[in-house]
């Protein structure tokens, strides 16, 4: 049974000022807030009735488990809070959100702004395009080439095209779903995204027969889960709970459940060996 409630919101709760310790307020509280992505399925994503869905917020319910074990929480209270990829670290960093749980690259840029736990998943940029397409890059110069605007996806679609001196009409959307209408409706000829994001929407969109979902990727990115910088004692107490999962095979479990029968790749495989710190 769950010693903790979960209270969805639609918009963020302001808490106390960033300098605080998250773990001091959290026992004076009983209160945490999660943020996550709601267009980012398979691994993080909003259901039609407004619920938080997907791999890392399926994570941060057992971190939150862990969490009330941890501290003898009779009753630990979550709010889930969406977040856009324009503003996510920022919530972050100023304290409205004490973790981000959604499909979040670790990079050194960010980290300028927020922390990160351990690896939680290893995606990369792939490309779903026209079956009748090549898929090489050099074949999509002077056509219209989508992505998602403020992702990684667009600074490895440019550094791409850039490294092979490929020119294209590079189209940012706000939302994934605006993307994949927009390359169903023949307005784009090719759209990048996470792999993953680009594996589900295929098949959920009955998109087989019409496109082609390209095996290679341009990127390998290791995700995290961003919380506030310079909070060394709650990034050790996240730490931990991720190395417990790992090593209790539950990250395998919840992948299985997120996407059932589907095979992780090499590089998450390798994440479920190396991830667990020792206690």
């Amino acid at each position: 049974m769950r010693l903790f409630t979960l209270a969805f919101a639609a918009t963020a709760l302001i808490g106390s000022a960033v300098s605080a310790q998250t773990i001091e307020r959290l026992k004076e509280t009983n209160h945490l807030t999660f943020g996550y992505r709601t267009d980012a399925a398979p691994l993080s994503y909003q259901t039609t009735d407004g619920n938080p869905a997907g791999y890392s917020p399926a994570i941060c319910n057992e971190i939150a488990q862990y969490i009330a074990n941890t501290f003898e929480m009779k009753n630990l209270d979550v709010d889930f809070v969406a977040v856009d990829s324009k503003d996510r670290f920022d919530k972050v960093a100023n304290g409205e959100i004490d973790l981000l749980c959604g499909a979040a690259t670790i990079t050194l840029s960010r980290r300028e702004k927020v922390d990160f736990s351990i690896p939680t998943y290893v995606d990369g940029t792939s490309v779903l395009l026209p079956k009748s397409a090549t898929g090489h890059l050099s074949d999509l110069a002077g056509k219209k080439i989508g992505m998602r605007s403020a992702t990684t996806t667009e600074q490895a679609v440019l550094n791409s095209f850039g490294a092979a001196s490929v020119e294209a009409d590079m189209v940012r959307f706000n939302t994934h779903p605006d993307g994949f209408k927009a390359l169903q409706n023949g307005e784009i000829d090719a759209y990048f995204a996470d792999q993953s994001i680009l594996l589900v929407n295929y098949f959920e969109r009955d998109m087989v027969n019409d496109f082609k979902l390209m095996d290679e990727i341009l990127t390998i990115e290791k995700h995290g889960f961003a919380l506030a910088k310079g909070d060394s004692d709650f990034r050790l107490l996240i730490d931990s709970a991720l190395s417990e999962l790992y090593a209790a095979g539950t990250m395998q479990k919840l992948f299985q459940a997120v996407l059932p029968g589907a095979t992780p790749g090499a590089g998450l495989q390798a994440m479920y060996v190396i991830a667990p710190t020792l206690p």
